[in-house]
Protein backbone atom coordinates (compact mmCIF):
# COMPACT_ATOMS: atom_id res chain seq x y z
CA UNK A 1 0.00 0.00 0.00
CA UNK A 2 2.79 2.40 0.91
CA UNK A 3 5.38 1.45 -1.74
CA UNK A 4 3.86 3.19 -4.82
CA UNK A 5 3.96 6.40 -2.82
CA UNK A 6 7.74 6.13 -2.63
CA UNK A 7 8.26 5.93 -6.38
CA UNK A 8 5.42 7.93 -7.99
CA UNK A 9 3.77 10.08 -5.33
CA UNK A 10 0.14 10.49 -4.29
CA UNK A 11 -1.78 10.15 -7.54
CA UNK A 12 -0.36 6.74 -8.44
CA UNK A 13 -0.41 5.47 -4.85
CA UNK A 14 -4.05 6.50 -4.47
CA UNK A 15 -5.04 4.91 -7.79
CA UNK A 16 -3.52 1.59 -6.72
CA UNK A 17 -4.40 1.93 -3.04
CA UNK A 18 -8.07 2.79 -3.44
CA UNK A 19 -8.69 -0.25 -5.62
CA UNK A 20 -6.87 -2.41 -3.07
CA UNK A 21 -8.99 -0.94 -0.30
CA UNK A 22 -12.35 -1.35 -2.07
CA UNK A 23 -11.57 -5.04 -2.76
CA UNK A 24 -10.54 -5.65 0.85
CA UNK A 25 -13.51 -3.69 2.23
CA UNK A 26 -15.91 -5.75 0.08
CA UNK A 27 -14.53 -9.07 1.32
CA UNK A 28 -16.26 -9.07 4.75
CA UNK A 29 -19.57 -8.45 2.93
CA UNK A 30 -19.05 -11.38 0.59
CA UNK A 31 -18.13 -13.66 3.49
CA UNK A 32 -21.29 -12.61 5.31
CA UNK A 33 -23.18 -13.46 2.12
CA UNK A 34 -21.58 -16.92 2.13
CA UNK A 35 -22.47 -17.48 5.81
CA UNK A 36 -26.11 -16.51 5.26
CA UNK A 37 -26.45 -18.54 2.07
CA UNK A 38 -25.69 -21.71 4.01
CA UNK A 39 -27.64 -20.55 7.07
CA UNK A 40 -30.75 -20.28 4.87
CA UNK A 41 -31.27 -23.93 5.80
CA UNK A 42 -32.30 -22.67 9.24
CA UNK A 43 -34.00 -19.32 8.47
CA UNK A 44 -35.00 -17.28 5.37
CA UNK A 45 -31.82 -15.21 5.16
CA UNK A 46 -31.66 -15.50 1.35
CA UNK A 47 -34.04 -16.26 -1.50
CA UNK A 48 -33.33 -17.92 -4.83
CA UNK A 49 -33.67 -15.55 -7.80
CA UNK A 50 -33.39 -16.69 -11.42
CA UNK A 51 -31.88 -14.21 -13.89
CA UNK A 52 -32.91 -13.73 -17.52
CA UNK A 53 -30.04 -16.03 -18.58
CA UNK A 54 -31.45 -18.82 -16.40
CA UNK A 55 -28.79 -18.66 -13.67
CA UNK A 56 -29.98 -19.01 -10.10
CA UNK A 57 -28.43 -16.92 -7.34
CA UNK A 58 -29.21 -16.50 -3.66
CA UNK A 59 -30.09 -12.91 -2.81
CA UNK A 60 -30.23 -11.51 0.72
CA UNK A 61 -33.68 -10.87 2.13
CA UNK A 62 -34.32 -7.89 4.47
CA UNK A 63 -33.76 -10.30 7.38
CA UNK A 64 -30.49 -11.42 5.79
CA UNK A 65 -29.27 -7.86 5.34
CA UNK A 66 -30.07 -7.08 8.98
CA UNK A 67 -28.23 -10.16 10.27
CA UNK A 68 -25.36 -9.42 7.87
CA UNK A 69 -24.91 -5.96 9.38
CA UNK A 70 -24.83 -7.51 12.87
CA UNK A 71 -22.16 -10.02 11.76
CA UNK A 72 -19.98 -7.26 10.33
CA UNK A 73 -20.38 -5.33 13.58
CA UNK A 74 -19.05 -8.40 15.41
CA UNK A 75 -16.03 -8.58 13.02
CA UNK A 76 -15.34 -4.91 13.72
CA UNK A 77 -15.63 -5.32 17.50
CA UNK A 78 -13.23 -8.28 17.59
CA UNK A 79 -10.67 -6.31 15.56
CA UNK A 80 -11.15 -3.24 17.74
CA UNK A 81 -9.60 -4.85 20.82
CA UNK A 82 -6.28 -5.51 19.17
CA UNK A 83 -4.35 -8.11 17.24
CA UNK A 84 -3.75 -10.46 20.20
CA UNK A 85 -7.44 -11.31 20.65
CA UNK A 86 -7.85 -11.53 16.88
CA UNK A 87 -4.87 -13.91 16.58
CA UNK A 88 -6.12 -16.26 19.32
CA UNK A 89 -9.51 -16.61 17.64
CA UNK A 90 -8.06 -16.92 14.14
CA UNK A 91 -5.57 -19.68 15.04
CA UNK A 92 -8.29 -22.06 16.18
CA UNK A 93 -10.56 -21.27 13.23
CA UNK A 94 -7.81 -21.93 10.67
CA UNK A 95 -7.10 -25.41 12.07
CA UNK A 96 -10.85 -26.14 12.05
CA UNK A 97 -11.11 -25.10 8.38
CA UNK A 98 -8.19 -27.25 7.26
CA UNK A 99 -9.46 -30.28 9.20
CA UNK A 100 -12.96 -29.98 7.69
CA UNK A 101 -11.71 -29.88 4.09
CA UNK A 102 -9.45 -32.90 4.62
CA UNK A 103 -12.32 -34.78 6.31
CA UNK A 104 -14.65 -34.13 3.35
CA UNK A 105 -12.06 -35.30 0.82
CA UNK A 106 -11.30 -38.53 2.73
CA UNK A 107 -14.95 -39.42 3.44
CA UNK A 108 -16.18 -38.66 -0.10
CA UNK A 109 -13.40 -40.65 -1.77
CA UNK A 110 -13.88 -43.59 0.61
CA UNK A 111 -17.65 -43.71 0.05
CA UNK A 112 -17.39 -43.25 -3.72
CA UNK A 113 -14.81 -46.03 -4.11
CA UNK A 114 -16.25 -48.52 -1.61
CA UNK A 115 -20.06 -48.01 -1.68
CA UNK A 116 -22.83 -47.46 -4.24
CA UNK A 117 -24.26 -44.36 -2.55
CA UNK A 118 -22.08 -41.91 -4.46
CA UNK A 119 -20.65 -41.69 -7.99
CA UNK A 120 -17.66 -43.32 -9.67
CA UNK A 121 -14.45 -42.18 -11.43
CA UNK A 122 -16.44 -42.48 -14.70
CA UNK A 123 -17.95 -39.09 -13.80
CA UNK A 124 -14.77 -37.46 -15.12
CA UNK A 125 -15.56 -38.47 -18.72
CA UNK A 126 -19.22 -39.56 -18.89
CA UNK A 127 -20.54 -36.08 -19.77
CA UNK A 128 -17.57 -34.67 -21.67
CA UNK A 129 -14.48 -32.80 -20.55
CA UNK A 130 -14.51 -28.98 -20.48
CA UNK A 131 -17.69 -28.77 -22.59
CA UNK A 132 -17.51 -24.97 -22.74
CA UNK A 133 -13.93 -24.99 -24.00
CA UNK A 134 -10.75 -23.40 -22.68
CA UNK A 135 -12.24 -19.90 -22.76
CA UNK A 136 -14.63 -20.93 -19.99
CA UNK A 137 -11.65 -22.14 -17.93
CA UNK A 138 -10.04 -18.69 -18.15
CA UNK A 139 -13.31 -16.95 -17.33
CA UNK A 140 -13.76 -19.22 -14.31
CA UNK A 141 -10.37 -18.08 -12.97
CA UNK A 142 -11.85 -14.63 -12.43
CA UNK A 143 -15.56 -15.27 -11.88
CA UNK A 144 -15.90 -18.68 -10.21
CA UNK A 145 -13.84 -17.89 -7.14
CA UNK A 146 -10.50 -19.39 -8.24
CA UNK A 147 -8.40 -16.24 -7.72
CA UNK A 148 -10.57 -15.33 -4.74
CA UNK A 149 -9.79 -18.70 -3.11
CA UNK A 150 -6.04 -17.99 -3.23
CA UNK A 151 -6.02 -14.41 -1.90
CA UNK A 152 -4.65 -15.65 1.43
CA UNK A 153 -1.16 -15.77 -0.12
CA UNK A 154 -0.96 -12.00 0.30
CA UNK A 155 -1.15 -12.04 4.10
CA UNK A 156 2.45 -13.29 4.55
CA UNK A 157 3.45 -10.24 2.49
CA UNK A 158 1.22 -7.81 4.40
CA UNK A 159 2.54 -9.08 7.74
CA UNK A 160 6.15 -9.46 6.55
CA UNK A 161 7.28 -6.52 8.69
CA UNK A 162 6.91 -8.77 11.74
CA UNK A 163 9.15 -11.50 10.31
CA UNK A 164 12.53 -12.09 11.95
CA UNK A 165 13.94 -13.83 8.87
CA UNK A 166 12.18 -12.45 5.78
CA UNK A 167 14.77 -13.88 3.37
CA UNK A 168 13.62 -17.37 4.34
CA UNK A 169 10.09 -16.83 5.63
CA UNK A 170 8.46 -14.70 2.92
CA UNK A 171 9.11 -16.96 -0.11
CA UNK A 172 8.50 -20.05 2.03
CA UNK A 173 5.16 -18.74 3.32
CA UNK A 174 3.95 -17.67 -0.13
CA UNK A 175 4.98 -20.84 -1.96
CA UNK A 176 3.74 -23.21 0.76
CA UNK A 177 0.42 -21.40 1.19
CA UNK A 178 -0.29 -21.65 -2.55
CA UNK A 179 0.97 -25.25 -2.84
CA UNK A 180 -0.95 -26.54 0.18
CA UNK A 181 -4.15 -24.81 -0.91
CA UNK A 182 -3.72 -26.14 -4.46
CA UNK A 183 -3.49 -29.70 -3.13
CA UNK A 184 -6.48 -29.22 -0.84
CA UNK A 185 -8.66 -27.60 -3.50
CA UNK A 186 -7.70 -30.17 -6.14
CA UNK A 187 -8.50 -32.98 -3.69
CA UNK A 188 -11.86 -31.39 -2.92
CA UNK A 189 -12.70 -31.07 -6.64
CA UNK A 190 -11.77 -34.71 -7.28
CA UNK A 191 -13.84 -35.83 -4.30
CA UNK A 192 -16.84 -33.75 -5.42
CA UNK A 193 -16.64 -34.96 -9.03
CA UNK A 194 -16.51 -38.61 -7.99
CA UNK A 195 -19.05 -38.05 -5.24
CA UNK A 196 -21.97 -36.93 -7.44
CA UNK A 197 -24.34 -39.94 -7.83
CA UNK A 198 -24.41 -41.24 -11.40
CA UNK A 199 -28.22 -41.19 -11.65
CA UNK A 200 -28.34 -37.56 -10.48
CA UNK A 201 -25.77 -36.54 -13.11
CA UNK A 202 -27.61 -38.47 -15.83
CA UNK A 203 -30.88 -36.82 -14.84
CA UNK A 204 -29.23 -33.38 -15.07
CA UNK A 205 -27.90 -34.24 -18.54
CA UNK A 206 -24.73 -32.19 -18.01
CA UNK A 207 -22.57 -30.68 -15.30
CA UNK A 208 -24.05 -27.28 -16.10
CA UNK A 209 -27.56 -28.61 -15.41
CA UNK A 210 -26.64 -30.23 -12.10
CA UNK A 211 -28.91 -29.12 -9.26
CA UNK A 212 -29.55 -30.26 -5.72
CA UNK A 213 -32.77 -30.03 -3.79
CA UNK A 214 -30.75 -28.38 -1.04
CA UNK A 215 -28.91 -26.16 -3.50
CA UNK A 216 -27.39 -23.59 -1.12
CA UNK A 217 -24.90 -26.23 -0.01
CA UNK A 218 -23.71 -28.73 -2.66
CA UNK A 219 -21.20 -30.50 -0.40
CA UNK A 220 -23.75 -30.81 2.40
CA UNK A 221 -26.38 -31.93 -0.14
CA UNK A 222 -24.06 -34.70 -1.39
CA UNK A 223 -23.43 -35.78 2.18
CA UNK A 224 -27.17 -36.02 2.81
CA UNK A 225 -27.74 -38.03 -0.38
CA UNK A 226 -25.02 -40.46 0.69
CA UNK A 227 -26.54 -40.89 4.14
CA UNK A 228 -23.65 -39.03 5.79
CA UNK A 229 -25.86 -36.92 8.03
CA UNK A 230 -23.06 -36.32 10.57
CA UNK A 231 -20.88 -34.82 7.81
CA UNK A 232 -23.74 -32.67 6.52
CA UNK A 233 -24.21 -31.19 10.00
CA UNK A 234 -20.46 -30.49 10.30
CA UNK A 235 -20.45 -28.86 6.85
CA UNK A 236 -23.29 -26.51 7.75
CA UNK A 237 -21.40 -25.52 10.89
CA UNK A 238 -18.20 -25.08 8.86
CA UNK A 239 -20.04 -23.07 6.22
CA UNK A 240 -20.74 -20.50 8.91
CA UNK A 241 -17.36 -20.65 10.69
CA UNK A 242 -15.02 -20.61 7.67
CA UNK A 243 -16.27 -17.53 5.80
CA UNK A 244 -16.80 -15.74 9.12
CA UNK A 245 -13.09 -16.20 9.88
CA UNK A 246 -12.11 -14.73 6.51
CA UNK A 247 -14.49 -11.82 7.08
CA UNK A 248 -12.85 -11.24 10.46
CA UNK A 249 -9.38 -11.18 8.85
CA UNK A 250 -10.26 -8.82 6.00
CA UNK A 251 -12.07 -6.37 8.28
CA UNK A 252 -8.69 -5.74 9.87
CA UNK A 253 -6.83 -5.76 6.55
CA UNK A 254 -9.19 -3.22 4.95
CA UNK A 255 -8.90 -0.92 7.97
CA UNK A 256 -5.11 -0.98 7.75
CA UNK A 257 -5.23 -0.15 4.04
CA UNK A 258 -7.34 2.97 4.63
CA UNK A 259 -4.94 3.77 7.49
CA UNK A 260 -2.06 3.51 4.98
CA UNK A 261 -3.92 5.77 2.52
CA UNK A 262 -4.07 8.40 5.24
CA UNK A 263 -0.41 7.90 6.14
CA UNK A 264 0.42 8.39 2.46
CA UNK A 265 -1.17 11.83 2.79
CA UNK A 266 -4.06 11.38 0.35
CA UNK A 267 -6.95 10.50 2.67
CA UNK A 268 -8.43 12.27 5.72
CA UNK A 269 -6.12 12.40 8.73
CA UNK A 270 -8.66 10.72 11.03
CA UNK A 271 -8.28 7.43 9.14
CA UNK A 272 -4.60 7.36 10.10
CA UNK A 273 -5.16 7.53 13.85
CA UNK A 274 -4.52 4.59 16.18
CA UNK A 275 -6.45 3.68 19.34
CA UNK A 276 -4.98 2.68 22.72
CA UNK A 277 -5.31 -0.94 21.59
CA UNK A 278 -2.92 -0.26 18.70
CA UNK A 279 -5.56 -0.52 15.94
CA UNK A 280 -6.80 2.08 13.41
CA UNK A 281 -10.20 2.53 15.10
CA UNK A 282 -11.61 5.18 12.76
CA UNK A 283 -10.63 3.09 9.74
CA UNK A 284 -12.37 0.06 11.30
CA UNK A 285 -15.61 2.02 11.66
CA UNK A 286 -15.28 3.34 8.13
CA UNK A 287 -14.72 -0.21 6.82
CA UNK A 288 -17.82 -1.39 8.67
CA UNK A 289 -19.98 1.32 7.09
CA UNK A 290 -18.70 0.57 3.59
CA UNK A 291 -19.26 -3.16 4.11
CA UNK A 292 -22.88 -2.52 5.07
CA UNK A 293 -23.37 -0.44 1.92
CA UNK A 294 -21.85 -3.17 -0.26
CA UNK A 295 -24.44 -5.67 0.98
CA UNK A 296 -27.06 -3.64 -0.88
CA UNK A 297 -26.04 -3.44 -4.59
CA UNK A 298 -24.20 -6.77 -4.62
CA UNK A 299 -26.55 -9.29 -3.01
CA UNK A 300 -25.38 -12.20 -5.14
CA UNK A 301 -22.29 -14.15 -4.05
CA UNK A 302 -21.28 -14.71 -7.68
CA UNK A 303 -21.39 -11.01 -8.53
CA UNK A 304 -19.35 -10.05 -5.49
CA UNK A 305 -16.69 -12.69 -6.18
CA UNK A 306 -16.01 -11.16 -9.60
CA UNK A 307 -15.97 -7.65 -8.16
CA UNK A 308 -13.42 -8.54 -5.48
CA UNK A 309 -11.30 -10.58 -7.89
CA UNK A 310 -10.93 -7.66 -10.30
CA UNK A 311 -10.13 -5.24 -7.48
CA UNK A 312 -7.63 -7.62 -5.89
CA UNK A 313 -5.64 -8.32 -9.04
CA UNK A 314 -5.46 -4.63 -9.90
CA UNK A 315 -3.96 -4.08 -6.48
CA UNK A 316 -1.56 -7.02 -7.03
CA UNK A 317 -0.19 -5.13 -10.03
CA UNK A 318 1.40 -2.62 -7.64
CA UNK A 319 3.97 -5.26 -6.61
CA UNK A 320 5.68 -5.90 -9.96
CA UNK A 321 5.55 -2.22 -10.94
CA UNK A 322 7.18 -1.04 -7.70
CA UNK A 323 9.74 -3.86 -7.75
CA UNK A 324 10.95 -2.80 -11.19
CA UNK A 325 10.91 0.87 -10.18
CA UNK A 326 12.95 0.48 -6.99
CA UNK A 327 15.48 -1.70 -8.80
CA UNK A 328 16.09 1.22 -11.11
CA UNK A 329 16.17 3.96 -8.46
CA UNK A 330 17.88 2.08 -5.60
CA UNK A 331 19.64 -0.96 -7.06
CA UNK A 332 22.18 -1.17 -4.23
CA UNK A 333 19.78 -0.66 -1.34
CA UNK A 334 20.02 -3.47 1.22
CA UNK A 335 17.17 -5.98 1.03
CA UNK A 336 16.96 -9.41 2.64
CA UNK A 337 15.20 -11.11 -0.29
CA UNK A 338 16.08 -10.78 -3.96
CA UNK A 339 13.73 -12.05 -6.66
CA UNK A 340 15.49 -13.25 -9.83
CA UNK A 341 14.25 -12.43 -13.30
CA UNK A 342 14.95 -8.71 -13.83
CA UNK A 343 12.01 -7.09 -15.62
CA UNK A 344 10.74 -10.41 -17.01
CA UNK A 345 8.87 -11.72 -13.95
CA UNK A 346 7.35 -8.33 -13.02
CA UNK A 347 6.19 -7.75 -16.59
CA UNK A 348 4.62 -11.22 -16.87
CA UNK A 349 2.91 -10.76 -13.50
CA UNK A 350 1.58 -7.35 -14.57
CA UNK A 351 0.23 -8.80 -17.84
CA UNK A 352 -1.64 -11.64 -16.13
CA UNK A 353 -3.09 -9.28 -13.53
CA UNK A 354 -4.55 -7.26 -16.41
CA UNK A 355 -5.83 -10.42 -18.14
CA UNK A 356 -7.66 -11.66 -15.03
CA UNK A 357 -9.46 -8.32 -14.84
CA UNK A 358 -10.52 -8.77 -18.47
CA UNK A 359 -11.72 -12.35 -17.86
CA UNK A 360 -14.08 -11.10 -15.14
CA UNK A 361 -16.24 -9.52 -17.89
CA UNK A 362 -17.68 -6.06 -18.30
CA UNK A 363 -20.84 -6.74 -16.27
CA UNK A 364 -18.67 -7.22 -13.17
CA UNK A 365 -15.93 -4.73 -14.06
CA UNK A 366 -18.40 -1.92 -14.74
CA UNK A 367 -19.25 -1.85 -11.03
CA UNK A 368 -15.57 -1.78 -10.08
CA UNK A 369 -14.70 1.04 -12.46
CA UNK A 370 -17.69 3.07 -11.25
CA UNK A 371 -16.27 2.65 -7.74
CA UNK A 372 -12.84 3.80 -9.02
CA UNK A 373 -14.39 6.94 -10.57
CA UNK A 374 -16.07 7.65 -7.22
CA UNK A 375 -12.68 7.14 -5.56
CA UNK A 376 -11.00 9.73 -7.77
CA UNK A 377 -13.85 12.14 -7.06
CA UNK A 378 -13.23 11.63 -3.34
CA UNK A 379 -9.52 12.24 -3.90
CA UNK A 380 -10.34 15.51 -5.64
CA UNK A 381 -12.63 16.60 -2.80
CA UNK A 382 -10.00 15.62 -0.22
CA UNK A 383 -7.41 17.85 -1.90
CA UNK A 384 -9.92 20.63 -2.51
CA UNK A 385 -11.10 20.89 1.08
CA UNK A 386 -7.89 19.67 2.71
CA UNK A 387 -5.68 22.15 0.92
CA UNK A 388 -3.00 23.38 3.28
CA UNK A 389 -3.41 20.51 5.74
CA UNK A 390 0.05 19.51 6.93
CA UNK A 391 -0.55 15.78 6.42
CA UNK A 392 -1.58 16.13 2.76
CA UNK A 393 1.10 15.03 0.30
CA UNK A 394 1.82 16.63 -3.07
CA UNK A 395 -0.17 14.95 -5.85
CA UNK A 396 2.74 14.53 -8.31
CA UNK A 397 0.28 14.27 -11.20
CA UNK A 398 2.89 14.12 -13.98
CA UNK A 399 4.57 11.16 -12.28
CA UNK A 400 1.34 9.26 -11.65
CA UNK A 401 -0.84 10.01 -14.68
CA UNK A 402 0.11 6.62 -16.16
CA UNK A 403 -1.97 4.97 -13.41
CA UNK A 404 -5.10 6.85 -14.47
CA UNK A 405 -4.50 5.96 -18.14
CA UNK A 406 -3.87 2.33 -17.14
CA UNK A 407 -7.19 2.02 -15.30
CA UNK A 408 -9.04 3.81 -18.11
CA UNK A 409 -7.42 1.49 -20.66
CA UNK A 410 -8.42 -1.61 -18.67
CA UNK A 411 -11.99 -0.32 -18.60
CA UNK A 412 -11.94 0.27 -22.37
CA UNK A 413 -10.56 -3.20 -23.14
CA UNK A 414 -13.11 -4.79 -20.82
CA UNK A 415 -15.98 -2.88 -22.42
CA UNK A 416 -15.13 -3.05 -26.12
CA UNK A 417 -13.75 -6.59 -26.08
CA UNK A 418 -16.30 -8.08 -23.67
CA UNK A 419 -17.03 -11.65 -24.83
CA UNK A 420 -20.70 -11.62 -23.82
CA UNK A 421 -21.42 -8.38 -25.68
CA UNK A 422 -19.66 -9.71 -28.78
CA UNK A 423 -21.10 -13.23 -28.70
CA UNK A 424 -23.41 -12.65 -31.66
CA UNK A 425 -26.16 -15.08 -32.60
CA UNK A 426 -24.64 -18.05 -30.82
CA UNK A 427 -24.13 -17.21 -27.14
CA UNK A 428 -22.47 -20.61 -26.60
CA UNK A 429 -19.63 -19.85 -29.03
CA UNK A 430 -16.48 -18.05 -27.89
CA UNK A 431 -16.16 -14.86 -29.97
CA UNK A 432 -12.86 -14.12 -31.69
CA UNK A 433 -12.55 -10.92 -29.68
CA UNK A 434 -12.02 -13.02 -26.52
CA UNK A 435 -8.73 -14.33 -27.94
CA UNK A 436 -7.75 -11.00 -29.53
CA UNK A 437 -7.93 -9.44 -26.07
CA UNK A 438 -4.77 -11.31 -25.08
CA UNK A 439 -2.33 -9.69 -27.58
CA UNK A 440 -4.07 -6.32 -27.17
CA UNK A 441 -3.65 -6.51 -23.39
CA UNK A 442 -0.05 -7.69 -23.80
CA UNK A 443 0.89 -4.61 -25.85
CA UNK A 444 -1.04 -2.36 -23.48
CA UNK A 445 0.73 -3.91 -20.47
CA UNK A 446 4.18 -3.36 -21.95
CA UNK A 447 3.39 0.30 -22.74
CA UNK A 448 2.06 1.03 -19.24
CA UNK A 449 4.86 -0.91 -17.53
CA UNK A 450 7.66 1.05 -19.20
CA UNK A 451 5.75 4.34 -19.05
CA UNK A 452 5.55 3.90 -15.28
CA UNK A 453 9.29 3.18 -15.11
CA UNK A 454 10.08 6.25 -17.21
CA UNK A 455 8.07 8.69 -15.07
CA UNK A 456 9.27 7.87 -11.58
CA UNK A 457 10.12 10.57 -9.07
CA UNK A 458 13.73 11.84 -9.24
CA UNK A 459 16.44 9.71 -7.68
CA UNK A 460 17.05 12.08 -4.75
CA UNK A 461 13.37 12.30 -3.85
CA UNK A 462 12.90 8.52 -3.93
CA UNK A 463 15.91 8.10 -1.63
CA UNK A 464 14.53 10.73 0.76
CA UNK A 465 11.11 9.06 0.80
CA UNK A 466 12.60 5.63 1.44
CA UNK A 467 14.71 7.00 4.29
CA UNK A 468 11.68 8.73 5.83
CA UNK A 469 9.61 5.58 5.36
CA UNK A 470 12.21 3.43 7.12
CA UNK A 471 12.50 5.93 9.97
CA UNK A 472 8.70 5.98 10.39
CA UNK A 473 8.56 2.17 10.37
CA UNK A 474 11.32 1.90 12.95
CA UNK A 475 9.64 4.49 15.21
CA UNK A 476 6.28 2.74 14.93
CA UNK A 477 7.85 -0.60 15.78
CA UNK A 478 9.64 0.84 18.78
CA UNK A 479 6.43 2.54 19.97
Amino acid sequence: MRYPHLTWGSLASFALGFVMWIAAAATPAIEVEAVLTYATKFAPFTEAVTSASGTTAHVLTPMGIGVGIVLMAVFTALNFFGVKLFARINDGLVWWKLAMIVLVVVVFLFCALTTTKMGTPANFTSHGFAPKGFAAVLTAVATAGIVFAYTGFRQPIELAGESKNPKRNIPLAIILSIAICALIYAGLQVAFTIGVPTDLLNEAGSWAGLKFEDDFGPLAALSTLAGLSFLAVLLYIDAIISPADTGLIFTGVAARISYALSRNGNAPRVLGTVSKHGVPAASLVFTFVIGCVLLMPFPSWQEMVGFITSGSVISFAAGPLVLAALRRRMPNHGRPFRLPGGDALPLIAFFFANMIVYWAGWETNSKLFIAIVVGFALLGLTYLFGRGADHMSALHAKHGIWAVVWLAGLAAISFFMDAERNAGADPEATPLVFWLAMPVTAVFSVVIFYWAQATMLPQEEVEERVAAFEHEAASAKEE
